[in-house]
């Protein structure tokens, strides 16, 4: 896959837990300004100086921003992140960042929000959650979209951190109304997304 090097990066952190109703994810709402204005996401935020280590590589700095600005935006410690997925945008994009996206077990659920940049969160089944966007009450964008589909395949935390660990990598194109990528087509005319191979 050709990656453009000259990208920044970014860290983004999906983190479950097993709640009331079986396995939940904690989002957050960002404010209506910035990156992904009112859109409901993941923790995370952009690799900065402070996580480049010599000789590291992308993942690896893409991760330490990920505990950082997991820590900075809701108030929780994180480990032992597992890479899931590495997201480049289309060309289109008004602004690219290569993301990648890792998963965790939540060592607790205590959420510290910080009030510049969460304007709310929850911890939510995936389904829930993608309900809540098909009913239009919820922005997402596709990463996020695709992620939360993907849980719903697994039973339970432990199931998704054993499949985990081999990263997929989404190098997105836009094709009229709808997001490709490799064997993968989302067809944004309608709520919800329908998700379909090519």
């Amino acid at each position: 896959m050709d990656v453009p090097e000259e990208l920044p990066v970014a860290g983004t952190v999906v983190l479950l837990r097993t709640g009331a109703h079986g396995m939940e994810v904690l989002l957050m709402r960002r404010p209506e300004r910035g990156s992904f204005g009112g859109a409901w996401v993941f923790p995370g935020g952009k690799v900065e100086d402070i996580d480049r280590m010599p000789d590291s590589s992308e993942a690896d700095d893409a991760r330490r921003a990920g505990i950082r600005e997991t820590f900075e935006e809701v108030g929780l410690v994180v480990s032992d992140l597992v890479a899931l997925s590495r997201w480049v945008p289309p060309p289109e994009a008004p602004r690219r960042i290569r993301t990648w996206f890792f998963v965790a077990r939540a060592a607790g659920d205590d959420v510290h929000a910080a009030a510049d940049e969460v304007v709310e969160h929850v911890w939510i089944t995936p389904a829930a959650a993608l309900d809540q966007h098909a009913a239009g009450a919820w922005t997402m964008f596709p990463p996020t979209w695709m992620t939360l589909h993907d849980l719903t395949t697994f039973g339970d935390v432990s199931a998704v951190l054993a499949a985990a660990g081999r990263h997929r990598n989404f190098a997105t194109r836009v094709d009229g109304t709808a997001f490709v990528w490799e064997g993968l087509r989302l067809e944004t005319r309608e709520l919800p997304w329908r998700l379909r191979a090519e």
